[in-house]
């Protein structure tokens, strides 16, 4: 490769970087948006917490267990150290939205120190790094997936899952076998949260490509931002279509989660299938987010932002749909999804359940109740407005 496909590789590497790094006030608005007035403090200084501290044990530990050496020779080692590195702490976020509002910093700093030094490098290694498991039954190399459905969408909410099953639901969430509706307390930042994921994902899939040093790498990297865009718009619209059809109105949480549903679904194949098959891929994960929200809900797992709905659900779908829209082997994706799925929800478990033990991961429930700003922080993020409780 010449000089210039390295110097436009390396710049290519940075912008996607940045873009990707766009995702984490994007996690921050749309949970800040999501939870209750009382505790957007404590979601903000947590989305803070899981940048500084994930990226800073990527650094010192997870690259090396995934990648190995630092080192490129399409681009500069330390651009391809930040494109990986911006990947990391967006599998704490996926898990930090699904249990806010009754959980502690410092028991989740504990966890992120562990996801980000050894469960998603270990997962990273597996599937798109150095490959611990070459040669093994358990070998999943040939899976594809470009940017993460499986490896770290589904992660994230595999540690997700864990997490509910050992804190459980929120206070006052299901009462008398009924579901109690807790309110969004800022559509405005929903919106603009779920924009900037969705701007984000144009950094994390076309970034995923890893070169335009050439006129067909430069196609590739269109061809995978345009389907990423189109699934988003398609998962948006079939949800759109679904709350006026069940509800006669216009549900723009929903739809918002239906349009992130289908850029989940579309990360892992993005790059191999036509501009049609997007469509579809995203359509259907929108359709799996409107119907998986409320059976999370009927099997009382407390999820306030959505995020088991649209990582992992779609994570496993757009994983899968690698196999039917292109030439992939469907036993090799769904192996790939089950030994990811196994890792991650074990592990995470157990990590989990021993911080657990050490300090407890919720909040007392007077805490609770009063709200998680005030103790855990100092700080109300609105301190004029009365609290809902």
């Amino acid at each position: 490769m010449g000089e210039v496909g390295y110097i436009l590789n390396t710049f290519f590497a940075l912008f996607s970087f940045v873009l990707i790094i766009l995702m984490v006030p994007g996690f921050a608005m749309l949970e800040a948006g999501l939870v209750r007035t009382k505790n957007v403090t404590a979601v903000l200084t947590t989305n803070t917490m899981i940048y500084l501290v994930a990226s800073m044990m990527f650094l010192l530990v997870g690259y090396h267990i995934a990648f190995g050496a630092f080192g490129s020779d399409s681009m500069s080692a330390w651009a391809a150290f930040l494109f990986q590195m911006a990947f990391v702490g967006k599998t704490v976020n996926i898990m930090s939205g699904g249990v806010s509002e009754r959980t502690r910093l410092i028991p989740l700093t504990f966890f992120t120190i562990v996801m980000a030094a050894i469960i998603y490098p270990l997962v990273v290694n597996f599937t798109w790094g150095s490959n611990f498991l070459s040669g093994t039954f358990l070998d999943i190399s040939n899976m594809h997936d470009l940017a993460g459905s499986t490896v770290i969408h589904s992660t994230g909410a595999w540690a997700l899952l864990a997490a509910i099953l050992i804190i459980g639901p929120r206070k006052g969430r299901y009462k008398n076998g009924k579901v109690r509706v807790i309110p969004a307390s800022n559509i405005p930042l929903v919106t603009l949260g779920a924009f900037m994921l969705w701007i984000g994902w144009f950094g994390f899939n076309g970034g995923s490509v890893g070169s335009i040093s050439s006129k067909e790498d430069v196609e590739a990297v269109a061809l995978t931002i345009m389907n990423t865009n189109t699934a988003g718009l398609a998962g948006g619209l079939v949800v759109l279509l679904l709350t006026y059809i069940t509800y006669k109105k216009f549900d723009i949480t929903m739809i918002l989660n239906g349009a992130l549903g289908g850029l989940v679904a579309i990360t892992a194949g993005a790059d191999v299938v036509n501009i049609y098959a997007p469509i579809v891929i995203g359509a259907i994960g929108g359709i799996l987010v409107f119907y998986a929200v409320p059976f999370f809900d009927k099997m009382k797992i407390d999820d306030p932002v959505g995020a088991l709905s649209v990582h992992l659900v779609n994570g496993i779908w757009g994983t899968l749909a690698v196999a039917i829209f292109a030439d992939y082997s469907i036993i090799d994706q769904l192996k790939g999804i089950v030994v990811v799925a196994i890792f991650a929800f074990v592990s995470s478990f157990v990590v989990l359940y021993i911080i657990n033990k050490i300090s407890s991961f919720r909040a007392d429930e007077e805490v609770e109740i009063e709200g998680l700003d005030s103790e855990e922080c100092g700080i109300e993020a609105y301190p004029e407005f009365k609290k809902s409780f």
